[in-house]
């Protein structure tokens, strides 16, 4: 265990807490008051059963941080509400609960490589490439004399998602997505 201060903890840090018990941080957001003391907000959940927490601390409070390995492992396939991935030098493959998937779960294509943490031999959390390319299956056509500048339009990418779209990207173009909020970020290149 590492000692680290409220404001230096991370998205998929597993951290111990107050209760003994280890938690993995789904999100820390640290707010900077003009006037008292700065904080730091964690949304949190525990290992052992999957409770989520919030939790807000001074911004220096020191935390104790568990030594986390990071495995990249290989998506498979999708098994009921697990989803299975293999470590591709042991070949050793992993179920993940969808509720550990989380948000990610549209974004999972198959072979894609994910980074999975592990405590104890046991999946805790993942983390997938942050951009990826789809295809737009359906999206409104353009609108002339409408100038690309602010406006934007609805699309239904392959995965079954909906996102916003500049007005000159049409259906079946192949676009780079952000997998953190499903935004557009530019056209393909390939």
């Amino acid at each position: 265990m590492v000692k680290v201060i409220a404001s230096g903890v991370r998205k998929g840090n597993v951290i111990e807490h107050e209760d003994g018990k280890l938690y993995v941080v789904l999100k820390a957001e640290s707010m900077h008051p003009g006037k008292g003391t700065p904080t730091t907000t964690i949304d949190m959940r525990r290992i052992s059963d999957g409770v989520k927490t919030v939790v807000r601390y001074k911004t220096t409070d020191a935390m104790e941080r568990a030594f986390v390995e990071t495995i990249m492992h290989t998506y498979l396939y999708q098994d009921g509400d697990n989803y299975v991935f293999m470590n591709p030098t042991t070949f050793e493959q992993i179920p993940l609960t969808a509720d550990m998937v989380g948000d990610f779960a549209p974004y999972l294509q198959e072979g894609m490589e994910c980074q999975i943490a592990m405590f104890n031999d046991g999946p805790i959390s993942i983390e997938i490439p942050q951009r990826i390319t789809l295809e737009i299956t359906d999206t409104e056509p353009a609108i002339k004399n409408q100038t690309a500048s602010s406006s934007f339009k609805p699309a239904m990418l392959s995965n079954g998602v909906r996102t916003m779209v500049p007005p000159h990207v049409t259906s079946g173009t192949r676009i780079v997505v952000d997998t953190t909020d499903g935004s557009y970020v530019e056209r393909a290149k390939d």
